[in-house]
């Protein structure tokens, strides 16, 4: 069966710090592309950060959305078969709902439940 379990979320104020976590059960999680997506209420889904886990390396490639990038960090550990954002300089337009996703070819994601973010200015 598989899984994507997220956790991590809550609220900060502005300039503050989150690591968001995602459990991944069920995939084979190397070599594998995956994803953390937000959603804002009446906002499209954006898609921050896309993961390619490699080969049993520690750290994997990592590409990020303009409106994150310098601030999200994507990262990996192979033994938990867990993926990480980290989230800092946190901003109110960062408020919306995380998930994360598992590629799942075809250009079809599985998806977790979400964890929500809310940052007050």
């Amino acid at each position: 069966q598989v899984q994507l379990e997220e956790s991590g979320g809550g609220s900060v104020q502005a300039g503050g710090s989150l690591r968001l976590s995602c459990a991944a059960s069920g995939y084979r999680f190397l070599m594998s592309r995956w994803a953390w997506f937000r959603q804002a209420p009446g906002n499209e889904r954006e898609r921050v950060a896309v993961i390619y886990t490699g080969a049993g390396i520690t750290t994997g490639i990592a590409t990020y959305a303009d409106s994150v990038k310098g601030r999200f960090t994507a990262s990996q550990d192979n033994a938990k078969n867990t993926l990480y954002l980290q989230m800092n300089s946190l901003k109110p337009e960062d408020t919306a709902m995380y998930y994360c996703a598992a590629d799942r070819g075809g250009g079809g994601w599985d998806w977790g439940q979400g964890t929500q973010v809310t940052v007050s200015s």
